[in-house]
């Protein structure tokens, strides 16, 4: 995102062999600010020829070196790095009220403190970009931003988040359970130390929140987005899902519904047919819908310090050539909670007459269709897994709470949700 603000002086023209030096604060040099420091040094040649400016480091913030207010004071732009929402916020609110373009890479900071951000940078006349802070190197926000500007989008939904679509592709591909591909995880590089933001859903709501925010021109923040995340996942939900043609991902979804908003975050299961069902490993892909443009759909690396620095320096230079979209929040929008949806439904029950007989009776009950059934097994061991058609959420979820107390159950029902929609 940008906040309005004028162009970004172009003093020398690109090719003049005279190019005047945009001087760059950097805030954080762990992996990506590692990444992003040596990466413009790799670029700097190429950035002046195509802007006429030459971008370089002129200081650098961390635990061991730099100071604040000289790094402020020798700067054109600041770049934010340090994840976590404090000291982060008020080092960024402090360059934004200085003068000084800002760009980061920082989800949790956007997501709970955009309104305060994007106000300063426009009563500043200058601009924020985060185009990292969402699916990596994947340009998103810059085409929602300025390509699809004067766009009606109805909807943005995707998988945006690498480890839990790593996660999800290995326990399917190879029948592990959760604990042991979150391990592998870890271990290759795509899973942090404490993975909980990325698992339970939290990191991916804090991305969805803010692609609302641009695509809807709504004050959309953090609390407004619900999620759920995949560590009740179990192998044999993906092993039965590949009986009914369906494959497994962490599915975050904006979209206007009864002039409203719902943005959420959940586990779903897609048809083969659908454009984001062959997504796998740690990838990002985010699909546009509106009536103008039917769909478009971005996919690449969703993460990596590489990645994410290269999604860093394109906003640097689109500050430096002078594009300055503006998005500001028009309007709130009600947030939407009970969804219509198809749900996937695993029941572990006794084998005995009636069982299925007794779960007819309760869906039919509830108004919850059923869409195709699997059985599996014998005696005490016998498992029953269903398939839903789209219905509201919250009937079904009165049928399974009534489910949930049938004396033959020998463990908590498991439900997931499904997305019908398929493209040809």
């Amino acid at each position: 995102m940008s906040a309005e603000g004028g162009p970004f002086p172009n003093r020398t023209g690109p090719g003049s062999g005279a190019e005047e030096p945009v001087r760059i604060g950097l805030l954080g040099r762990g992996t990506v600010g590692g990444a992003f420091h040596d990466l413009i040094g790799q670029r700097a040649d190429a950035i002046a020829e195509m802007t006429g400016r030459r971008p370089e480091i002129s200081g650098v913030l961390r635990r061991s070196e730099g100071d604040f207010d000289a790094i402020i004071g020798d700067s054109e732009i600041v770049i934010e790095l340090m994840g976590g929402t404090e000291p982060a916020r008020d080092y960024v609110l402090r360059a934004l009220q200085a003068g000084r373009h800002v760009v980061s890479a920082n989800k949790q900071l956007i997501a709970q403190h955009g309104d305060e951000l994007f106000e300063a940078a426009r009563e500043a006349g200058v601009q924020l970009r985060f185009e990292a802070a969402v699916a990596g190197v994947v340009p998103v926000i810059r085409v929602i931003q300025e390509s699809l500007a004067a766009t009606e989008i109805t909807k943005v939904f995707g998988i945006v988040n690498g480890t839990t679509n790593f996660i999800l592709s290995e326990m399917a591909a190879t029948g592990a359970s959760y604990e042991d591909v979150l391990a592998r995880a870890q271990d290759l590089g795509y899973a942090e130390a404490d993975p909980t933001e990325d698992v339970n859903g939290a990191d991916a709501a804090a991305k969805m929140a803010i692609l609302a925010r641009l695509a809807f021109h709504a004050p959309v923040n953090l609390d407004d987005a619900a999620y759920e995340g995949i560590e009740e996942i179990q192998p044999d939900d993906l092993a039965y899902a590949k009986e009914l043609g369906l494959s497994l991902k962490l599915l975050g979804i904006a979209e206007r519904i009864d002039g409203g908003l719902s943005v959420r975050v959940f586990p779903c299961f897609l048809y083969r047919r659908h454009p984001l069902a062959p997504v796998e490993g740690p990838f990002n892909a985010v699909m546009v819908e509106a009536p103008t443009i039917t769909e478009i759909t971005m996919s690449g690396p969703g993460a990596g310090g590489q990645e994410t620095a290269t999604a860093v320096l394109g906003d640097v230079v689109s500050i430096i050539s002078g594009r300055a979209p503006v998005h500001a929040a028009r309007a709130s929008l009600k947030i939407v909670r009970d969804i219509a949806s198809s749900f996937y439904l695993h029941l572990e029950v006794a084998d005995r007459p009636g069982v299925l007989a007794s779960i007819a009776d309760v869906l039919g009950r509830n108004e919850v269709s059923v869409r195709s059934v699997v059985q599996r097994g014998h005696g005490d061991d016998a498992r029953l897994v269903m398939v839903m058609h789209e219905g509201p959420e919250a009937r079904f979820h009165a049928a399974l709470e009534e489910i949930a107390t049938l004396d033959f159950l020998r463990a908590s029902p498991r439900a997931i949700r499904v997305i019908e929609e398929e493209f040809v």
